[in-house]
């Protein structure tokens, strides 16, 4: 059993728990987060919606991402992270978000943003986002696996300390 498979029935739970709702803007992972929950009975009463959010366009139309930030600061960056995350939570009905941002490769590296660089943001309803920086490491589907993982770890962290 995968990580992710072992996370998504714990967060369903949780959130069954606390009556929590969630929203996904997914952008590297393609919706991973949101399939493993949705393999869990009881995750309608819990997943929201989901967004993927694949181009910088769609991150702008989709969610609201400006694009002056885009171009200052890059795709896949910290603060478009968290700008997805808000803007997630402000089109939807959920209590929190969950949002990434990468580079899965195996190309559309640099220097400075490497393959497997991957910011994942969690933000309850009314509060500030939280915003890890991650370097990931393998090929392509192991990036996304493992980004997609601490994405659901994140928020089972998150919602044990803001619950």
């Amino acid at each position: 059993m995968s990580e992710l498979e072992e996370l998504a029935p714990r967060v369903i739970a949780r959130c069954r728990e606390r009556e929590v709702r969630l929203v996904f803007a997914e952008a590297c992972t393609g919706g991973l987060m949101t399939a493993a929950l949705t393999e869990v009975p009881g995750a309608s009463a819990v997943v929201e919606r989901a967004f993927v959010p694949y181009s910088n366009e769609s991150k702008g139309e989709q969610l609201g991402v400006p694009l002056a930030l885009l171009q200052a600061h890059g795709s896949v960056s910290a603060e478009v992270a968290g700008a997805m995350a808000a803007g997630a939570l402000e089109r939807s009905w959920a209590d929190w978000a969950v949002a990434e941002t990468g580079i899965a490769g195996p190309g559309g590296g640099t220097e400075a943003k490497p393959v497997g660089l991957v910011f994942i943001a969690v933000q309850r309803r009314g509060r500030a986002p939280v915003v890890e920086r991650h370097q990931f490491k393998g090929d392509r589907r192991q990036v996304r696996q493992a980004a997609a993982a601490r994405g659901l770890a994140v928020l089972l962290a998150r919602l044990g300390v803001e619950s």
